[in-house]
């Protein structure tokens, strides 16, 4: 598996020392940008495979810089902050994260998180557009046809949960919070109601995981929001 070309957006230099230091001792490539601008900068430069963002920058907020970067790439960004509430957690991913690190970390959850961004890029660049089914262990998605399979079975979805379902599979191993799941289901009018997402998506977990014993394919993120995982 080839080695990722990596950002540390980072202005504390002890931090973005064990990070380089941790990234250079498993062969990682690295570029380092102190603030806000110059992340940007390197971002659009560089065309960095990951992002690892502080949110507290000198010059600017990180999620600001999420939000920027996001109007022309899609690169994974985790972030990795002292910032532990959920509010900060959910702003963050709303503006577009793909995952949230909380400081301090250890060496070995950043390697983990970034083995699992990188197993996640390496089946995005085995894709392609006309590609249209999706599978995750039993389950099965025709996209072309509409159809949801389990085990070979058909599952009958509601339009809702085909939806919802469709959306988390696109995005496998990243959590979509709550206002971002409502507004691309429903729209902004729907954005507040996550008691009703609450709804749908039980109704929906009841019918992939139909024992106790079965494989989990979509994990709760209290406070946040849902994401599928990749089943084996």
């Amino acid at each position: 598996m080839n080695k990722l070309t990596i950002l540390v957006v980072e202005d504390d230099s002890s931090v973005k020392n064990l990070m380089t230091t941790t990234l250079k001792a498993h062969d990682y490539h690295y570029l380092t940008a102190q603030n806000g601008k110059a992340a940007i900068l390197e971002a659009s430069s560089h065309n960095p495979d990951v992002i690892l963002l502080d949110l507290g920058l000198p010059d600017m907020d990180g999620v600001d810089v999420i939000k920027k970067i996001r109007t022309w790439t899609e690169t994974p960004i985790i972030v990795i902050s002292a910032r532990s509430e959920d509010t900060d957690k959910i702003d963050a991913l709303d503006a577009g994260a793909d995952d949230y690190l909380t400081k301090p970390f250890s060496v070995e959850e950043l390697l983990a998180r970034l083995r699992v961004t990188q197993r996640r890029l390496s089946r995005m660049q085995g894709e392609t557009e006309q590609e249209s089914v999706f599978t995750n262990g039993q389950l099965k998605i025709d996209y072309a046809a509409g159809c949801v399979y389990m085990d070979g079975e058909e599952l009958h979805l509601t339009p809702i949960e085909y939806k919802l379902l469709c959306l988390l599979s696109r995005n496998v191993g990243k959590v979509l919070t709550h206002t971002y799941i409502t507004q691309k289901i429903w729209g902004s009018s729907w954005e507040n109601d996550v008691a009703s997402l609450r709804v749908f998506m039980a109704t929906l977990r009841r019918k992939l995981e139909k024992g106790p014993d079965a494989p989990q394919y979509i994990q709760t993120h209290i406070g946040v929001g849902y994401r599928m995982v990749r089943v084996e």
